[in-house]
């Protein structure tokens, strides 16, 4: 390797690790802060790390009311939109990579057109629309909407992972004797598995961390998802406890990156193997 490749890569190294630097700097200061005592957050210079860490504000974000009814319901939003996303998304992704069909084209405009609609010109819409079905502040009905924007982008990447599967395979599973419904489940689902995974990450990030929709269709304390109840949380009666807001940020972050760490061998594949073909 020359001087010069190496000055260059050297340099793509280091802007990199800078962007890196921008990027994970919030996050740092966010849990750093939950460790931190008030006289530190408070101080005119501010602190680096926590000399003193303590976990008061963790518990006060953990005891103020709702709290865990919030997570329950969030979780149950999450795995109920993330299941049946990609149940319905594989079948469609199947249909449109294996069959043709009349409009087949067409509806895969349509799947792309519905990414570009600004979700925030959808709210008065879809709330209209679920106030007629009395699917108002229930957590049914934002199950329901987060579908609407979570399914079309699960169908078009799996579309595009299952296209990139060769039909050789499950041909010949079927000449030496397998089914077609054998050959589907021993062969096509193992392969697009980890697609599964990277689009189950998106739908599980998207949905996690949505507010808007939440906010405005749930009204109850009791059937809020808990970035509304973040919205809400200040950790004091009369100013903002930062150290308790920072505290509940990291615990609801925590989901995110349990899921992410579980998953994440087969993430980098499924992106790069299901996402730039069809």
């Amino acid at each position: 390797m020359s001087r010069r490749e190496s000055a260059n890569r050297l340099g793509w190294n280091a802007v990199g690790l800078a962007l890196f630097v921008v990027l994970a700097f919030p996050v740092y200061w966010m849990i750093s802060t939950a460790f931190k005592t008030d006289s530190q957050i408070y101080s005119v210079t501010p602190s680096w790390f926590p000399t003193h860490p303590t976990l008061r504000h963790f518990t006060a974000a953990i005891n103020h009311p709702y709290f865990w009814t919030d997570v329950k319901n969030s979780l149950i939003v999450v795995l109920a939109t993330v299941g049946l996303a990609l149940i319905l998304a594989f079948f469609a992704a199947v249909a449109l990579a294996k069959y043709r069909f009349t409009g087949v084209k067409l509806f895969i405009i349509i799947v792309i057109g519905i990414q570009m609609l600004p979700q925030t010109g959808m709210v008065i819409p879809l709330y209209v629309v679920l106030a007629r079905y009395h699917e108002v502040n229930k957590l049914t009905g934002l199950i329901l909407v987060y579908l609407t924007f979570t399914l079309p982008f699960c169908i078009w990447m799996l579309r595009g992972f299952i296209v990139g599967i060769p039909k050789d395979l499950e041909e010949a599973a079927m000449v030496d004797g397998s089914t077609r419904l054998g050959a589907f489940v021993r062969i096509l689902v193992p392969l697009v598995a980890p697609g599964l995974v990277a689009t189950a990450v998106f739908a599980f990030v998207t949905t996690w961390n949505e507010y808007l929709f939440a906010r405005t269709l749930l009204s109850s304390g009791s059937r809020q998802t808990i970035t509304v109840w973040l919205s809400f949380f200040t950790g004091g009666s009369r100013a903002v406890d930062w150290g308790a807001v920072m505290a509940a940020s990291t615990l609801i972050a925590i989901p995110v990156i349990i899921f992410f760490l579980i998953v994440q061998r087969k993430i980098a594949f499924g992106l790069t193997a299901g996402a730039v073909k069809g």
